[in-house]
């Protein structure tokens, strides 16, 4: 499994990245490989503001369906406009072109709480 070393971690298959006050936040390798084929994903919550840990949108893949996330509380100020259109995106290029919100982040303190890499790495075993 592919777990980039300049990213963060949650416990639900989340990755993190900062870019000054904004996460930039996907699912991970791991999660993408275990959804199977990714078919639709909805993020509702544009504009609103959620706690870390609540769901900001769901992930649909040919046999299920599985919320997402946020690893960081914030507002939710933008959907990736190319997973609304091509959601395989997700699976080519989960850590890159695959990337499903960016967060204004309330508390950048909450970020440094998320796993490292080799947490995670440990996690999925």
């Amino acid at each position: 499994m592919n777990v980039p070393a300049n990213l963060k971690y949650s416990n639900d298959h989340e990755w993190c990245r900062v870019e000054g006050d904004v996460a930039v936040i996907g699912i991970t390798d791991f999660a993408q490989s275990q959804l199977g084929d990714i078919v639709f994903v909805d993020v509702p919550t544009v504009g609103e503001t959620l706690a870390a840990g609540e769901v900001f949108g769901s992930i649909e893949a040919v046999k299920t369906v599985s919320d997402a996330f946020l690893p960081v509380g914030g507002e939710v100020v933008e959907f990736n406009e190319a997973v609304d259109a091509d959601p395989s995106i997700v699976n080519k290029d989960a850590y890159g072109e695959g990337w499903l919100v960016k967060v204004r982040m309330s508390d950048p303190a909450e970020y440094d709480a998320l796993l490292t890499p080799e947490q995670y790495t440990e996690l999925i075993g």
